[in-house]
Protein backbone atom coordinates (compact mmCIF):
# COMPACT_ATOMS: atom_id res chain seq x y z
CA UNK A 1 0.00 0.00 0.00
CA UNK A 2 3.20 2.19 0.68
CA UNK A 3 4.37 1.54 -2.30
CA UNK A 4 1.35 2.29 -4.05
CA UNK A 5 0.85 5.70 -2.61
CA UNK A 6 4.31 6.63 -3.69
CA UNK A 7 3.91 5.75 -7.61
CA UNK A 8 0.62 7.58 -7.46
CA UNK A 9 2.35 10.67 -5.83
CA UNK A 10 5.07 10.29 -8.92
CA UNK A 11 2.42 9.64 -11.04
CA UNK A 12 0.47 13.10 -10.26
CA UNK A 13 3.83 15.39 -10.73
CA UNK A 14 4.95 13.51 -14.29
CA UNK A 15 1.06 13.73 -15.26
CA UNK A 16 0.64 16.80 -14.56
CA UNK A 17 3.52 17.99 -17.06
CA UNK A 18 2.17 15.27 -19.41
CA UNK A 19 -1.26 16.83 -19.50
CA UNK A 20 0.45 20.77 -20.19
CA UNK A 21 2.21 18.94 -23.25
CA UNK A 22 -1.30 17.21 -24.82
CA UNK A 23 -3.15 20.00 -24.31
CA UNK A 24 -0.79 21.91 -26.31
CA UNK A 25 -1.05 20.29 -28.85
CA UNK A 26 -4.84 19.21 -29.04
CA UNK A 27 -5.29 23.09 -29.07
CA UNK A 28 -3.09 23.48 -31.90
CA UNK A 29 -4.63 20.69 -34.27
CA UNK A 30 -7.93 21.38 -33.10
CA UNK A 31 -8.02 25.23 -34.34
CA UNK A 32 -5.65 25.06 -36.70
CA UNK A 33 -5.79 21.24 -38.24
CA UNK A 34 -1.78 21.20 -37.85
CA UNK A 35 0.17 18.25 -36.71
CA UNK A 36 3.03 20.14 -34.96
CA UNK A 37 5.98 18.06 -35.15
CA UNK A 38 7.87 20.67 -33.60
CA UNK A 39 6.15 19.94 -29.99
CA UNK A 40 9.12 17.91 -28.58
CA UNK A 41 11.56 19.98 -29.58
CA UNK A 42 9.62 23.37 -28.41
CA UNK A 43 10.06 21.59 -25.18
CA UNK A 44 13.58 20.83 -25.65
CA UNK A 45 14.08 24.61 -25.96
CA UNK A 46 11.94 25.54 -22.80
CA UNK A 47 14.91 23.06 -21.07
CA UNK A 48 17.83 24.51 -22.43
CA UNK A 49 16.57 28.36 -22.27
CA UNK A 50 16.16 27.90 -18.38
CA UNK A 51 19.58 25.96 -18.39
CA UNK A 52 20.87 29.20 -20.01
CA UNK A 53 18.96 31.80 -17.81
CA UNK A 54 19.87 30.06 -14.20
CA UNK A 55 23.11 28.48 -15.09
CA UNK A 56 24.86 31.42 -17.54
CA UNK A 57 23.53 34.65 -17.32
CA UNK A 58 22.74 33.64 -13.37
CA UNK A 59 19.16 35.10 -13.75
CA UNK A 60 16.65 34.24 -10.93
CA UNK A 61 15.52 30.26 -11.34
CA UNK A 62 11.48 31.14 -11.16
CA UNK A 63 11.91 34.44 -13.50
CA UNK A 64 13.74 31.71 -15.59
CA UNK A 65 10.83 29.37 -15.79
CA UNK A 66 8.60 32.28 -16.95
CA UNK A 67 10.99 33.67 -19.76
CA UNK A 68 11.54 30.08 -20.83
CA UNK A 69 7.76 29.89 -21.46
CA UNK A 70 7.49 33.03 -23.16
CA UNK A 71 10.66 32.58 -25.16
CA UNK A 72 8.92 28.80 -26.39
CA UNK A 73 5.82 31.15 -26.87
CA UNK A 74 7.52 33.70 -28.99
CA UNK A 75 9.35 30.60 -31.05
CA UNK A 76 6.17 29.25 -31.90
CA UNK A 77 4.26 32.84 -32.91
CA UNK A 78 7.65 32.67 -35.39
CA UNK A 79 6.74 29.42 -36.90
CA UNK A 80 3.79 29.99 -37.19
CA UNK A 81 3.79 33.41 -39.09
CA UNK A 82 7.25 32.26 -41.00
CA UNK A 83 6.05 28.85 -41.99
CA UNK A 84 2.66 28.00 -41.36
CA UNK A 85 0.98 31.03 -42.16
CA UNK A 86 1.89 31.03 -45.93
CA UNK A 87 0.77 27.80 -46.51
CA UNK A 88 -2.44 28.47 -45.04
CA UNK A 89 -3.71 26.49 -48.77
CA UNK A 90 -1.70 24.25 -48.76
CA UNK A 91 -2.14 20.85 -48.66
CA UNK A 92 -1.49 18.57 -45.74
CA UNK A 93 1.24 17.02 -47.00
CA UNK A 94 2.97 19.66 -47.33
CA UNK A 95 2.45 21.28 -44.46
CA UNK A 96 3.79 18.39 -42.73
CA UNK A 97 6.62 17.69 -44.47
CA UNK A 98 8.13 21.67 -43.49
CA UNK A 99 6.71 21.03 -39.93
CA UNK A 100 9.34 17.59 -39.73
CA UNK A 101 11.66 19.89 -41.50
CA UNK A 102 11.59 22.71 -38.67
CA UNK A 103 12.13 19.87 -35.83
CA UNK A 104 15.07 18.13 -37.44
CA UNK A 105 16.43 22.28 -37.81
CA UNK A 106 15.68 22.99 -34.29
CA UNK A 107 16.77 20.00 -32.95
CA UNK A 108 20.27 19.89 -34.85
CA UNK A 109 20.39 23.76 -33.97
CA UNK A 110 20.21 22.56 -30.25
CA UNK A 111 23.00 20.11 -30.91
CA UNK A 112 25.52 22.31 -32.35
CA UNK A 113 24.82 25.15 -29.73
CA UNK A 114 24.76 23.40 -26.87
CA UNK A 115 26.77 19.92 -28.12
CA UNK A 116 26.18 16.62 -27.12
CA UNK A 117 26.38 16.53 -23.58
CA UNK A 118 23.72 16.43 -21.05
CA UNK A 119 23.60 19.85 -18.79
CA UNK A 120 22.52 19.86 -15.37
CA UNK A 121 19.79 22.96 -14.41
CA UNK A 122 20.64 23.75 -10.58
CA UNK A 123 17.42 24.60 -8.85
CA UNK A 124 17.05 27.17 -5.44
CA UNK A 125 15.15 23.36 -3.98
CA UNK A 126 16.43 21.37 -1.23
CA UNK A 127 17.77 17.83 -2.21
CA UNK A 128 16.48 15.61 0.49
CA UNK A 129 12.77 14.66 0.62
CA UNK A 130 9.54 15.70 2.11
CA UNK A 131 7.97 13.06 3.94
CA UNK A 132 4.59 12.42 5.19
CA UNK A 133 4.09 9.13 6.32
CA UNK A 134 4.48 6.60 3.71
CA UNK A 135 5.34 8.75 1.31
CA UNK A 136 8.58 10.88 0.13
CA UNK A 137 9.05 13.46 -2.23
CA UNK A 138 11.70 15.99 -3.69
CA UNK A 139 10.41 19.24 -3.22
CA UNK A 140 11.17 20.12 -6.82
CA UNK A 141 8.48 17.73 -7.74
CA UNK A 142 5.99 19.19 -5.54
CA UNK A 143 6.97 22.95 -6.86
CA UNK A 144 6.58 21.26 -10.72
CA UNK A 145 3.19 20.02 -9.80
CA UNK A 146 2.02 22.89 -8.45
CA UNK A 147 3.19 25.14 -10.94
CA UNK A 148 1.61 22.67 -13.96
CA UNK A 149 -1.51 22.89 -12.43
CA UNK A 150 -1.61 26.86 -12.06
CA UNK A 151 -1.28 26.60 -15.68
CA UNK A 152 -3.63 24.49 -16.56
CA UNK A 153 -5.65 26.58 -14.26
CA UNK A 154 -5.30 29.45 -16.09
CA UNK A 155 -5.53 27.58 -19.17
CA UNK A 156 -8.88 27.13 -18.82
CA UNK A 157 -9.83 30.48 -17.70
CA UNK A 158 -7.83 32.09 -20.85
CA UNK A 159 -10.50 29.66 -22.78
CA UNK A 160 -13.66 29.86 -20.57
CA UNK A 161 -13.22 33.57 -19.54
CA UNK A 162 -11.68 35.91 -22.20
CA UNK A 163 -12.57 36.96 -25.59
CA UNK A 164 -9.65 36.10 -26.67
CA UNK A 165 -10.72 32.12 -25.88
CA UNK A 166 -13.78 32.37 -27.20
CA UNK A 167 -12.22 33.51 -30.34
CA UNK A 168 -10.18 30.81 -30.32
CA UNK A 169 -13.31 28.43 -29.09
CA UNK A 170 -15.25 29.46 -32.38
CA UNK A 171 -12.72 28.79 -34.62
CA UNK A 172 -11.95 25.54 -33.13
CA UNK A 173 -15.43 24.51 -33.68
CA UNK A 174 -15.81 26.38 -36.67
CA UNK A 175 -13.26 28.47 -38.31
CA UNK A 176 -15.26 29.67 -41.44
CA UNK A 177 -18.39 30.73 -39.57
CA UNK A 178 -16.25 32.48 -36.81
CA UNK A 179 -14.45 34.46 -39.46
CA UNK A 180 -17.94 35.30 -40.93
CA UNK A 181 -18.34 36.39 -37.73
CA UNK A 182 -15.80 38.90 -37.46
CA UNK A 183 -13.05 36.34 -35.90
CA UNK A 184 -9.67 37.20 -37.59
CA UNK A 185 -9.08 33.42 -38.09
CA UNK A 186 -4.97 34.41 -39.23
CA UNK A 187 -4.28 36.06 -35.61
CA UNK A 188 -6.15 33.36 -33.68
CA UNK A 189 -4.04 30.94 -35.69
CA UNK A 190 -1.11 32.76 -34.59
CA UNK A 191 -1.85 33.10 -30.79
CA UNK A 192 -2.92 29.17 -30.65
CA UNK A 193 0.42 28.26 -31.93
CA UNK A 194 2.23 30.58 -29.89
CA UNK A 195 0.08 29.53 -26.42
CA UNK A 196 0.26 25.45 -26.95
CA UNK A 197 4.47 26.39 -27.84
CA UNK A 198 4.64 28.11 -24.51
CA UNK A 199 2.80 25.59 -22.95
CA UNK A 200 5.15 22.85 -24.20
CA UNK A 201 8.11 24.87 -23.00
CA UNK A 202 6.70 25.35 -19.82
CA UNK A 203 6.70 21.91 -19.53
CA UNK A 204 10.22 21.52 -20.56
CA UNK A 205 11.16 24.26 -18.37
CA UNK A 206 9.70 22.28 -15.13
CA UNK A 207 11.13 19.15 -16.00
CA UNK A 208 14.04 20.19 -17.04
CA UNK A 209 15.73 20.45 -13.92
CA UNK A 210 14.24 17.23 -13.08
CA UNK A 211 15.87 15.63 -15.43
CA UNK A 212 19.13 15.86 -17.14
CA UNK A 213 19.00 18.29 -20.46
CA UNK A 214 20.19 17.05 -23.84
CA UNK A 215 19.23 17.86 -27.75
CA UNK A 216 17.35 14.42 -27.88
CA UNK A 217 15.63 14.67 -25.32
CA UNK A 218 12.23 15.75 -27.01
CA UNK A 219 11.87 12.81 -29.30
CA UNK A 220 10.27 10.99 -27.05
CA UNK A 221 8.33 13.24 -25.28
CA UNK A 222 6.98 14.63 -28.69
CA UNK A 223 5.49 10.83 -29.37
CA UNK A 224 4.09 11.31 -26.21
CA UNK A 225 2.66 14.68 -26.69
CA UNK A 226 1.17 12.43 -29.62
CA UNK A 227 0.08 9.47 -27.32
CA UNK A 228 -1.52 11.83 -25.04
CA UNK A 229 -3.88 13.58 -27.76
CA UNK A 230 -4.77 10.41 -28.94
CA UNK A 231 -5.48 8.68 -25.83
CA UNK A 232 -7.40 11.72 -24.99
CA UNK A 233 -9.25 12.05 -28.06
CA UNK A 234 -8.30 14.43 -31.19
CA UNK A 235 -9.56 17.66 -30.64
CA UNK A 236 -10.54 17.36 -27.04
CA UNK A 237 -8.72 19.48 -24.50
CA UNK A 238 -10.10 17.93 -21.22
CA UNK A 239 -9.41 14.87 -22.64
CA UNK A 240 -5.79 16.09 -23.37
CA UNK A 241 -5.67 16.43 -19.78
CA UNK A 242 -6.65 13.51 -18.33
CA UNK A 243 -4.75 11.37 -21.30
CA UNK A 244 -1.80 13.41 -19.72
CA UNK A 245 -2.76 12.16 -16.25
CA UNK A 246 -3.14 8.73 -17.01
CA UNK A 247 0.24 8.52 -18.95
CA UNK A 248 1.89 9.29 -16.13
CA UNK A 249 0.03 7.28 -14.19
CA UNK A 250 0.72 4.15 -16.01
CA UNK A 251 4.40 4.72 -17.17
CA UNK A 252 4.71 5.37 -13.13
CA UNK A 253 2.95 2.04 -11.69
CA UNK A 254 3.98 0.13 -14.74
CA UNK A 255 7.56 0.54 -13.66
CA UNK A 256 7.27 0.28 -10.31
CA UNK A 257 5.22 -2.90 -10.66
CA UNK A 258 6.66 -4.53 -14.06
CA UNK A 259 10.12 -3.43 -14.67
CA UNK A 260 11.82 0.70 -15.01
CA UNK A 261 13.34 -1.08 -18.84
CA UNK A 262 9.84 -0.62 -19.77
CA UNK A 263 7.74 2.29 -18.49
CA UNK A 264 8.32 4.13 -21.85
CA UNK A 265 6.44 1.32 -23.39
CA UNK A 266 3.43 1.12 -21.47
CA UNK A 267 2.15 4.36 -22.32
CA UNK A 268 2.10 2.84 -25.83
CA UNK A 269 0.48 -0.69 -25.17
CA UNK A 270 -1.91 1.80 -23.15
CA UNK A 271 -2.78 3.40 -26.65
CA UNK A 272 -2.86 0.07 -28.36
CA UNK A 273 -5.60 -1.32 -26.04
CA UNK A 274 -7.27 2.16 -26.35
CA UNK A 275 -7.74 2.36 -29.87
CA UNK A 276 -8.87 -1.38 -30.15
CA UNK A 277 -11.57 -0.86 -27.80
CA UNK A 278 -12.74 2.74 -27.85
CA UNK A 279 -10.95 4.75 -31.12
CA UNK A 280 -12.67 8.33 -30.73
CA UNK A 281 -10.24 7.93 -27.69
CA UNK A 282 -11.11 7.76 -23.66
CA UNK A 283 -13.01 11.25 -24.38
CA UNK A 284 -15.39 11.73 -27.02
CA UNK A 285 -15.26 14.92 -28.78
CA UNK A 286 -18.32 16.49 -28.97
CA UNK A 287 -19.68 16.75 -32.61
CA UNK A 288 -20.90 19.99 -34.43
CA UNK A 289 -24.64 19.28 -35.35
CA UNK A 290 -25.69 20.92 -38.87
Amino acid sequence: MDQALQHLVNGTVLGGTYALLGIGLTLIFGVMRVVNFTHGELYAFGAYMVYALVSLLGINFYLSLLLAALLGAALGAAIELLLLRPLRRADIDSVMLVMIGAALVLQNAEMWGWGGVAKLVPSPFAGTPLVVGPVSVMPLRIFVLLVACALLLGFWLLLDRTRAGTAMRATFQDAEAAALMGVRVGWVNTATFAIGSGLAAAAGALLGPVFMVSPTMGDLVGLKAFAIVILGGLGNLPGAAIGGFALGYIEEFGGGYVSTEYRDAFGFLLIILVLAIRPQGLVAPRERVG
